[in-house]
């Protein structure tokens, strides 16, 4: 089975697994959850200033990477990492923060006149 065979029909349980299996085999261990938080904060870095360039007023440097999938699939993998290392289920997590929000906001943006144009 290729990498790529691995990757369809992924779940997050599923891309949960791949990290572990990564982060043990290859990477060695886990970095402390401070250093993953650290981390965190680097790759959110990275999409910001993508997208400061590509939206907002600034512009890209000679050779500066504009790969925003790969950003954003940096942060997913070290949200994973993270929650791998706190015992956290992130389909779970998902499935109770979508009900939240169903719930809690079930009018809030529809009613919100700063959305409608």
């Amino acid at each position: 089975m290729t990498a790529d065979d691995q990757l369809n029909g992924l779940t997050l349980s599923d891309a949960q697994r791949i990290v572990d299996h990564w982060i043990t085999t290859v990477g060695v261990r886990y970095f402390s959850p401070l250093t993953n938080m650290a981390v965190l904060a680097e790759e959110t870095g990275e999409v910001a200033r993508i997208m400061a360039r590509r939206f907002g007023d600034q512009s890209f440097k000679p050779g500066e990477k504009d790969d925003l999938g790969d950003e954003l699939a940096d942060l997913l993998w070290v949200v994973m990492a993270i929650a791998n290392q706190t015992g956290v289920d992130l389909t779970e997590a998902f499935r109770r923060n979508l009900r939240k929000k169903s719930e809690r906001d079930a009018h809030r943006h529809a009613d919100n006149p700063k959305l409608k144009s």
